[in-house]
């Protein structure tokens, strides 16, 4: 965990539109008393899909940086292990953390080494795997999307990414990051689910 992590908006160029699109996510991680009096909701889950490099992690630093929240980060390939049950365990204590901390950001690099379609393969990893991506769909289930906890995962691999992942009330929103051809800076576009 982060305390603070350093980062805030002005650390993250070439994505203007999307760093005014997440002031929502700042301001209710700031003062959620102000949602949810009028019964707004902010979206459980965002994930950032684009190719490495394009500031996907560095957005995220930056969202929890701007709300001067905790910042939880890990990659998917850290939850699957050898051996079974591992994975689910490290899931269950990573949102306890979370929650006892919140508000907070919780971060999942690479979110596809843990999240991909299930049933696409076969053996004991795969079979941690799916435990593990099980868990992360139950803690994600688990909290109201007023607990103050914003799940924010990052891929550059959407397409083989479970569906369960990607239904209402888990990633909400999904954040696209293009790099443009002849030009450092990232294209950013929202899709919402």
């Amino acid at each position: 965990m982060e305390p603070n992590t350093g980062v805030t908006f002005d650390d993250v160029a070439g994505v203007d539109e999307a760093k005014q699109d997440f002031m929502e996510v700042v301001e209710f991680l700031k003062k959620p008393e102000r949602f949810t009096a009028v019964g707004a909701r902010i979206p459980k889950g965002v994930l950032l899909v684009g190719p490495p490099g394009t500031g996907k992690t560095l957005l995220a630093k930056a969202i929890a940086g701007e709300a001067g929240v905790p910042f939880f980060s890990i990659s998917g390939s850290e939850f699957v292990e050898m051996f079974v049950g591992v994975g689910a365990s490290r899931v269950r204590d990573l949102f306890k953390k979370a929650k006892e901390n919140a508000p907070c950001i919780v971060f999942v690099d690479e979110i596809d080494a843990v999240g991909r379609q299930r049933g696409t393969g076969i053996g004991g990893g795969n079979d941690e795997r799916e435990q593990t991506l099980n868990q992360l769909l139950t803690e994600m289930d688990g909290f109201e999307g007023n607990t103050g906890i914003i799940v924010i995962a990052a891929t550059n691999r959407a397409d083989i990414l479970d569906s369960a992942l990607l239904r209402p009330g888990r990633f909400d929103r999904q954040v696209r990051f293009l790099i443009m051809l002849g030009n450092a800076s990232c294209s950013y576009s929202r899709i919402n689910c």
